[in-house]
């Protein structure tokens, strides 16, 4: 008991009674002031930048398609001319030294005005039939490409002429969907209708089975654990009579040839076997803590109930984060436009003798084509946008600061959304008459009350996420860069640092996502609030490794029920198979009922997640106010417990007769 004793006083001591706590605190201060100034500081600066970025950029580089002069299609002088013509498409497979898709656009070396002649190559000298597609005239579908001079089927330009045309073709792939789309946009969002309806019945009928529903689950995982041991045991016998060994298999790099050896099945079988022993000693040992985490989902599951404009906050933080997202790409756009093109010379077979005078890449002027009789097919095309002038050269440095502060502003707002619910709930848990004493709007009163005080603290806690994920970003962006000549050791070291990155921003989130609870409960510091949520958790680590996995395991399958039962529901509508629901209910007809199926259980998942999101903080908010809760109050008069009867029957405890502590105003 002393041992005991001495491990819970090295995370802190226990909380003491405090007469004038009522749950969140209401007179409270700023926190994080200098926090709160650098944050305000960074984002006016990145709305600066964007103010930048607006007029030194030019996006219709990106939105228009420019011919080999460099004017626009479709606007300006060139309004009623919106579509732009590729005299030889096939010089965009033809060669090897073309500009990429993905770093300019849809740029192909071919001259695109009708200046001069054929024999200049300044024409086309073939048409297809065509159809415009994202301002570009591109061949029709089933258009047959031309026999051209010098090339035979066999060779390797002659698939990439057929790949071409493959994907120009897959326009009408394109057409198919948005018919479909068109045709069933309706039933889908029928279909994510009920996941809603599914998601917030769920959530509320937990307080009735959430009980029975987590023993079935732990039952099923044992059974499944169980059939697993059998699988495994039944093909480790047969391949020991069949005398399959690894010694005859040796050491090899297919995997699969693993799968018919005995030792394989046998460890499979040692594994399984130690999971389910672990599983069973975890339901003898810790069953009441199992009870206690049943209860505090069932208590999770009231406060919802009582508090329904909190399973509809997360729109709240969908706009906000869509505002971010959505200001950050306008930036980011405006920024990768802000300088003006270049163009150089260029030529499809550059090597040839008769080309040898000409100094290729070198600057030209677009709207004066060279003309080169001994250099055939001499072009002055685009290759990059200057980089001169002030934005222009910093145009890296400013790239970095709007990503960092597309993390910061997100990391944010999903605090934000964090501390508002906590807050919500915890003034449910310290509620002494349930419903009676539960502030009325608890959730708008937190939200302005963490916006009034805490938007510093949000943005610590936010700061030190940020600087982790991009830490973990430019980790990748190394990766990548050297993946191809990293040795077998330099694979294993980054590999090594990726997965620290990875472990410590899980860690930092899970300290944030406490913090904020103690925050919307105390109204201090985010550091006071970390370290207190941490020390609490310490000291309870076996109730909270047990809460979080039967949390876990419930909503895990809540989003199984609801993401399963809609894309049933979506497989059986969008076939056909059901049928005898009138004229009104037919299902449409579609190119690819697959389509609406996989939308609609992606919506389902997005909403479901949504829904248990908050049910999760709910659970988070009361598991520590539940341990606030017997840390401070011993069940006497004067320090009665908050708790449910039901956690009070659990814990064998009780308050005492409490003649004047109803009318104790909070």
């Amino acid at each position: 008991m002393g041992g005991k004793q001495d491990r819970n006083e090295a995370y802190g001591k226990p909380a003491k009674y405090d007469p004038s706590f009522r749950g969140p605190i209401r007179n409270r201060s700023c926190t994080d002031v200098i926090c709160c100034v650098l944050f305000l500081l960074f984002i006016l600066g990145y709305i600066v930048v964007g103010i930048v970025a607006w007029v030194y950029g030019d996006p219709r580089q990106v939105l228009y398609p420019r011919n080999s002069t460099g004017a626009y299609c479709g606007v300006g002088p060139n309004k009623d001319k919106p579509y732009l013509l590729y005299f030889n498409i096939f010089s965009c497979v033809l060669t090897a030294n073309v500009i990429t898709v993905a770093e300019n656009g849809l740029q192909c070396p071919t001259p695109q005005p009708v200046i001069q002649s054929l024999q200049q190559e300044l024409c086309p000298g073939f048409l297809l039939p065509s159809t415009p597609a994202l301002g570009r005239c591109v061949p029709f579908l089933n258009s047959t490409p031309p026999e051209l001079p010098g090339i035979s089927s066999n060779t390797s330009i002659s698939q990439g002429i057929s790949g071409l045309f493959d994907i120009l073709n897959a326009r009408d792939i394109s057409v198919k969907i948005f018919e479909d789309f068109a045709q069933s946009w309706y039933w889908i969002l029928t279909a994510l209708g009920v996941a809603l309806v599914l998601s917030l019945l769920f959530i509320l009928l937990l307080r009735l089975v959430a009980g029975p529903l987590v023993l079935v689950l732990i039952l099923g995982v044992l059974g499944v654990l169980a059939y697993g041991i059998y699988h495994c045991w039944e093909e480790y016998r047969v391949l020991r009579d069949e005398g399959a060994s690894i010694t005859q298999l040796g050491i090899t790099t297919n995997l699969s040839a693993y799968r018919n050896v005995q030792e394989t099945w046998l460890a499979a079988l040692i594994v399984l076997a130690v999971l389910e022993g672990i599983l069973l000693l975890m339901l003898i040992f810790l069953r009441q803590r199992i009870r206690i985490a049943i209860a505090l989902l069932e208590e999770a599951s009231k406060a919802v109930g009582h508090m329904m404009s909190t399973l509809f906050y997360p729109l709240v933080t969908f706009v906000l984060l869509l505002i971010c997202i959505v200001y950050w790409a306008m930036t980011a756009l405006y920024l990768a436009t802000s300088g003006q093109p270049q163009y150089v010379l260029w030529a499809p077979n550059a090597s040839l003798p008769s080309c040898g005078k000409v100094q290729m890449n070198t600057s030209c002027n677009p709207m004066a084509q060279p003309v080169n009789s001994s250099c055939p097919g001499l072009r002055c095309i685009f290759q990059s946008y200057s980089s001169t002038g002030l934005v222009q050269r910093s145009l890296f440095n400013l790239q970095i600061y709007v990503v960092l502060a597309l993390f910061w502003t997100v990391n944010w707002v999903l605090a934000l959304g964090q501390c508002v619910l906590a807050g919500a709930f915890a003034s449910f848990y310290w509620a002494f008459q349930k419903p009676q004493d539960i502030p009325t709007f608890p959730l708008s009163s937190a939200f302005i009350r963490t916006l009034r005080y805490h938007t510093g603290s949000l943005a610590f806690g936010a700061l030190i996420l940020t600087l982790v994920q991009m830490a973990r970003v430019i980790l990748e962006y190394i990766d990548n860069k050297l993946r191809g000549s990293q040795n077998p050791m330099a694979r294993c070291i980054m590999c090594c640092f990726k997965c620290c990155l990875w472990c410590l921003e899980k860690f930092i989130k899970f300290l944030n996502r406490n913090a904020y609870i103690m925050i919307a409960v105390y109204g201090k510091n985010f550091c006071v609030s970390a370290k207190n949520a941490f020390m609490l958790l310490m000291r309870n680590i076996v109730r909270v490794v047990v809460l979080d996995k039967v949390t876990d395991l419930l909503l895990l399958f809540g989003k199984l029920l609801v993401v399963g039962g809609v894309g049933v529901l979506s497989f059986f509508f969008f076939t056909g198979r059901i049928q005898g629901l009138g004229r009104h209910f037919e299902n449409p007809a579609l190119n690819y009922y697959w389509l609406p199926i996989m939308v609609s259980i992606l919506g389902a998942y997005v909403i479901a997640s949504g829904f248990f999101s908050v049910f999760g903080m709910c659970v988070d908010t009361l598991f520590l106010c539940f341990l606030e809760d017997l840390e401070r109050n011993d069940g006497s008069a004067d320090r009665p417990y908050y708790m449910s009867k039901t956690l009070l029957k659990i814990l064998s405890k009780k308050n005492e007769a409490l003649p004047g502590h109803k009318k104790r105003k909070k």
